[in-house]
């Protein structure tokens, strides 16, 4: 299972972490097995905070966002990601193995599922209001068998579904690499 440790120092649903984007990432680049950056200027973020984190790390990078053109996925691996986050759509096909797609509701998440997507993500928070889903992460792997990602709502290791391939912590990293060091 893939930690994926999110430099996030704020989000437009009130949350903003007092430690800076430095602060952040050495933590993430210390602990994750794979580091979150922010490209969304909504939650502290820009494409230049991915090229400052592949100056610094050679773990993986996800550049986090909404990415709504495939030119946004270009830009962020032009910057250095090795990934990408792409809500609420399907990107080109010459993308797919460089994207995490995240559908915003769980209907578009079935849909999704019957695609071939080879990694997506079930974010517990719904990305536009700030709102917990009420689906679970276990009934999105009822739908899709393929890499599936936990995101959201996650402090400590018992909140993490043992059948995620992945997850991302953000909003409370610091306190969850303190459980586990």
């Amino acid at each position: 299972m893939i930690f994926i440790a999110e430099v996030k120092t704020k989000s437009p649903f009130g949350f903003e972490s007092q430690y800076s984007f430095d602060d952040l990432f050495d933590i993430a680049k210390h602990h994750g097995d794979w580091v979150s950056v922010h490209t969304d200027p909504r939650w502290g973020g820009s494409f230049e905070n991915i090229q400052k984190a592949r100056a610094e790390t050679s773990k993986p990078i996800l550049a986090k966002g909404f990415h709504i053109t495939d030119h946004h996925i270009a830009t962020c691996l032009g910057y250095g990601a090795d990934y990408v986050l792409v809500v609420g759509r399907i990107p080109a096909k010459e993308y797919l193995l460089n994207t995490i797609v995240e559908p915003i509701t769980f209907e578009q998440f079935v849909l999704f599922s019957r695609q071939n997507i080879p990694y997506m993500l079930w974010n517990q928070r719904n990305v536009l209001t700030g709102n917990r889903k009420e689906e679970t992460f276990s009934e999105a792997r009822e739908y899709y068998d393929k890499w599936l990602g936990q995101g959201s709502f996650i402090k400590r290791k018992s909140d993490i579904n043992p059948t995620a391939d992945s997850f991302i912590v953000g909003e409370n990293l610091v306190e969850f690499v303190k459980q586990y060091p």
